[in-house]
């Protein structure tokens, strides 16, 4: 089995994209590039990359119709490389399905981090969907007594603040929007509810934290959301 990352870089400009593509060869990754949605899709059917890198702006469809396509029948990370850096544009890629957003210009060390995420994200799927034990760092869920240990210590989480944690864990690696979680835990949308998320996720924070160092699992995205294990 080929242990290299495959990543699909969906650009049509080609300085960019050989940029990228020249990068990404020298840190051993197989890249491929397309220019235009297409091709995108045409290339993805036929190489099944493990990782896309997506511009939004593309000459014959919108990346927005690429991210909603693709999310029909994979789950895949797309990572958004776009000069769209407006904050409803990046939730809206989000919410679409996007795993994460990077702005152009971009520092290619913080696209390399980027796509370090999304593969500890494809390893965290490569893993028994049935084991009942996770455990990352200092953290261990017990999935099957619905129990939380900090350094082997349990902690007391409300029946909210343990789903909320379970559904950042799923999503490991990617960046999940207000919104999204909150139709996920509380099965609606109403941005009046982001104080109370904020409440909610400071708690789950300070319980699974560790002394002053405080919790690191957990990263905020400024105006957009949240991230588990993030960069």
């Amino acid at each position: 089995m080929d242990s290299k990352t495959k990543i699909l870089v969906i650009e049509d400009d080609k300085y960019i994209s050989n940029f990228i593509a020249v990068s990404l060869k020298k840190e051993n990754y197989d890249v491929y590039i397309s220019q235009s949605a297409a091709d995108g899709l045409f290339m993805f059917s036929s190489y099944h990359p493990d990782i896309i890198l997506l511009d939004l702006g593309l000459p014959d469809q919108d990346g927005l119709e690429i991210i909603k396509e693709l999310r029909q029948f994979t789950e895949i990370p797309i990572l958004v490389v776009s000069a769209r850096g407006q904050e409803n544009d990046k939730i809206e890629a989000l919410d679409m399905g996007a795993s994460d957003y990077v702005t152009k210009p971009f520092h290619m060390g913080e696209l390399m981090a980027r796509i370090r995420v999304a593969e500890r994200a494809l390893a965290l799927r490569g893993v028994n969907s049935e084991e009942t034990i996770y455990k990352f760092d200092y953290l261990t869920v017990d999935y099957e007594k619905r129990r939380v240990l900090v350094d082997d210590a349990e902690v007391h989480l409300t029946p909210l603040e343990y789903k909320l944690l379970l559904l950042l864990i799923e999503n490991q690696g990617k960046v999940l929007t207000h919104n999204y979680i909150i139709r996920k835990i509380w099965g609606y949308e109403a941005g009046g509810d982001n104080k109370s998320l904020r409440v909610f996720m400071a708690n789950l924070r300070r319980k699974i934290g560790k002394g002053d160092s405080g919790c690191h699992l957990i990263s905020t995205e400024v105006g957009v959301g949240y991230r588990f294990l993030g960069e």
